[in-house]
């Protein structure tokens, strides 16, 4: 199997690359986190790279490219440590757009190409443990239109989005995946609410409260949709994470060989060798479950779920790994705020909880091994 780029995903990355080096150094992301996290011109930046339309069709002013590319771009945007909602914005919202109404689509995807709108998808609730089923916002018909009630929880970059891909129940209790839609709701219609803070990660979040707010119908039968989109987060968290962590690995790297214990630098001690070898062991498992879990994106959903849910679980495993190691390798520098080791951890750390943290992901693995553990199927 050949696992090399091509030439246009070499060209992307290296664009992606640049752009980091020249516009996103450390200082700025530092002073960004400080200011609050707020990102939206730093996502203008990368539209004129074209990555804000990276997956949306070229009839709606995009670049049309796949789920190989996103990789590609997440994983650079993740070994410059850029917070800014290109999964979300770019990734996401366009694949649960596909199958809206045309006027839908020709209302929101040019916008979204271009940047001048980003649309998140909002959908974790509280109690739901991760469980996608788990629906209590309610849709309810007026007129031709809809209007919907709940509140969602931990919307990434909330406060700065446009509007918000939201699913609600239309029919069914709140377990079950009958009865789920997805709908389109702007943050500055009547009834929404948005709340936004900071994370940890130097990014901000929000929660969002809807009291019969208007929402324009993006998909009645939505829970099929919702599960491809947090498939495609999980990829492109994958890839981000394996940017973050080869990233950290080399910033350790460099460190071991400059500072010095006992008159010789770190790199001569055989054990803390032996650490940075583990270290890249499990970068190397990350990295060939990204690649398997972009791979896997484009098949059936029993298969499609249990490979990202696979790949998920070896994420969380090797980010742990990897920024503990780090940063004790670090010693104390490597937990203060103006050294850029510590916000890589702090990224790689709230990682584990997005779109499902490692007991849940092994509780989906465990549900869909039937006959087989999955290795040779």
């Amino acid at each position: 199997m050949d696992f090399d780029f091509s030439d246009d995903q070499v060209s992307l990355r290296d664009a992606v690359a640049r752009w980091v080096d020249k516009g996103f150094a450390f200082e700025r992301r530092h002073q960004l986190a400080k200011a609050g996290g707020a990102t939206r011109a730093v996502y203008a930046e990368l539209a004129e790279l074209g990555l804000a339309g990276l997956t949306i069709p070229e009839a709606h002013g995009g670049l049309g490219f796949g789920a190989v590319e996103a990789m590609v771009v997440m994983e650079e945007l993740g070994r410059g440590l850029v917070n800014a909602p290109v999964a979300q914005g770019a990734l996401i919202a366009p694949a649960l757009l596909a199958d809206a109404p045309e006027p839908l689509q020709a209302e929101w995807l040019p916008k979204m190409a271009s940047a001048e709108a980003l649309v998140v998808l909002a959908h974790q609730e509280a109690g739901a443990r991760y469980k996608l089923r788990h629906v209590t916002t309610r849709a309810h018909q007026a007129g031709e239109g809809w209007t919907l009630e709940g509140v969602k929880s931990v919307v990434p970059a909330g406060d700065e989005a446009d509007a918000f891909i939201v699913p609600a129940r239309i029919s069914g209790d709140v377990d079950s995946e009958a009865g789920i839609a997805l709908f389109l709701v702007e943050r500055g219609a009547a009834g929404v609410t948005v709340k936004g803070y900071p994370t940890q990660d130097g990014a901000r979040a929000a929660e969002l409260t809807l009291v019969q707010a208007p929402a324009a119908l993006v998909a009645e039968e939505g829970f099929a949709a919702l599960q491809q989109g947090v498939d495609i987060g999980i990829a492109a968290l994958c890839a981000e994470g394996v940017g973050l962590m080869d990233k950290l690995t080399a910033i350790t790297v460099e460190y071991m060989n400059t500072r010095k214990q006992f008159g010789v630098t770190l790199t001569h001690f055989q054990a803390l060798r032996h650490r940075i070898a583990d270290v890249k062991m499990q970068l190397e498992l990350a990295r060939s479950m990204s690649y398997y879990a972009t791979l896997k994106l484009g098949e059936a959903a029993p298969a499609r779920r249990r490979a990202l849910s696979q790949a998920k679980v070896q994420l969380n495993q090797s980010a742990r790994f990897v920024g503990q190691q780090c940063i004790q390798l670090h010693g104390g520098i490597g937990v203060t705020d103006e050294y850029l080791a510590s916000h890589y951890f702090k990224r790689l750390t709230m990682m584990e909880m997005q779109f499902g943290d490692t007991l849940h992901h092994l509780g989906e693995v465990s549900d869909r091994m039937q006959d087989t553990a999955g290795v040779f199927a």
